[in-house]
């Protein structure tokens, strides 16, 4: 049973010289708002909330969080931690009809439910992602997860990658969705850098229309992508995605801005998408992504976590993807952002492609407070 006694909240900010581009909006600093829930024998875990849109989105949700997703916490006891998400949501629905902020609400859920889950896991002494195994057939994962270089701006792209490739990883993600000839050049560019055996995907973030991404996708062929992300806005629906996912062999992969188990078990069903792509800080939490992973892999299709923020959302989507298995990778953001080590602590390091998850219980880091003082903006305990 789970009992909540106290929740810490915190915004953080973390200033950047090179601001990171997509094709909808600039990030100039890296934000992060961090949830620890504790219950009445002191056992504890961390959630991350997404929060890097808009501008101020870290406060707004920080302030969500403690004025109606904190109260409606310390208003129950819940058997699961999915129980919990499922309940904050249902009774924040008319709220976000009101408001019309179900995206904002659903963020602020799901970092609750991640912090929830990291509590039950260490509190069984176990691993995040052996806990949300327990009861499953098959032999027990092992822990080690491939990952991936993403968030590369199409600016500076080749010098990224071959400094990145040097790193150890083999499969990349560039930002594209700008002008298309300077879209294509830069696909060349990058992989005239690459071997045979690394991968190149790209990330439209919602910036072409349906008619854009056609044609364009069909001129994508010519190259071998590992996949297209998010050509068109996520809001056309299955049938327009299945559409584009049958143009050629690339997969269009989507998924973070996809919210609610049922929708994505229709993508799934119809193989609407290649590359399936939740984001545990963005809906959901580990126990609803984990049931979107195994619908994603029961249909063939590949489950990918996606994630861009600080280092608990990192290793919270981390230990999903080993609980999930199959053969996606963990996004790994390799801008500038200190708050990914700051508010992961230690750091799982890159070896083989891939990260080795430590063994000690929930997630395995923690936030580095001191370090990351400086970075503070907002604090707040509250108490039931």
């Amino acid at each position: 049973m789970i009992r909540i006694q106290k929740i810490d909240l915190y915004v953080l900010r973390y200033p950047i010289d090179n601001p990171v581009r997509t094709s909808f909006g600039v990030m100039h600093d890296r934000p992060a708002v961090l949830v620890r829930v504790e219950d009445g024998d002191g056992a504890f875990g961390w959630g991350e909330i997404w929060c890097n849109f808009p501008t101020c989105g870290a406060e707004h949700r920080y302030a969500l969080c403690k004025t109606v997703a904190a109260p409606l916490l310390f208003d129950g006891e819940y058997d699961s931690p999915d129980q919990a998400f499922e309940a904050i949501t249902r009774k924040t629905h008319i709220l976000a009809l009101q408001a019309r902020e179900p995206g904002p609400l659903a963020n602020t859920a799901a970092g609750v439910a991640g912090a929830l889950w990291d509590l039950e896991a260490r509190r069984a002494g176990m691993p995040l992602y052996q806990y949300m195994f327990l009861g499953e057939d098959g032999e027990v994962p092992s822990g080690f997860i491939p990952g991936y270089a993403s968030g590369i701006n199409s600016a500076g792209a080749v010098e990224n990658v071959k400094r990145h490739k040097d790193l150890g990883f083999n499969r990349f993600k560039v930002k594209i969705g700008f002008e298309f000839q300077d879209d294509l050049q830069v696909i060349e560019d990058v992989l005239s850098v690459l071997d045979e055996s690394d991968t190149l995907c790209v990330d439209v973030n919602q910036g072409w229309t349906l008619e854009e991404a056609r044609k364009r996708i069909r001129i994508l062929g010519r190259y071998p992508l590992g996949w297209i992300e998010e050509p068109i806005a996520s809001d056309h629906g299955p049938m327009e995605f299945a559409e584009l996912n049958n143009i050629n062999d690339i997969p269009i992969a989507c998924g973070e801005n996809i919210y609610g188990l049922d929708e994505f078990r229709q993508y799934a069903r119809i193989h609407a998408l290649g590359v399936i792509q939740p984001d545990a800080c963005k809906w959901g939490g580990p126990g609803m992504c984990l049931a979107v992973a195994r619908a994603t892999l029961d249909a063939g299709l590949i489950y990918c976590p996606h994630f861009l923020g600080a280092g608990i959302g990192l290793w919270t989507s981390a230990h999903i993807l080993a609980a999930a298995g199959g053969p996606g990778q963990l996004e790994v953001d390799i801008n500038h952002n200190p708050l990914q080590n700051m508010l992961g602590s230690p750091a799982p390091a890159l070896e083989n492609g891939g990260y080795q998850l430590p063994g000690k219980p929930g997630i395995g880091v923690d936030p580095d407070l001191d370090a990351a003082a400086g970075y503070i903006l907002q604090h707040e305990t509250l108490e039931r």
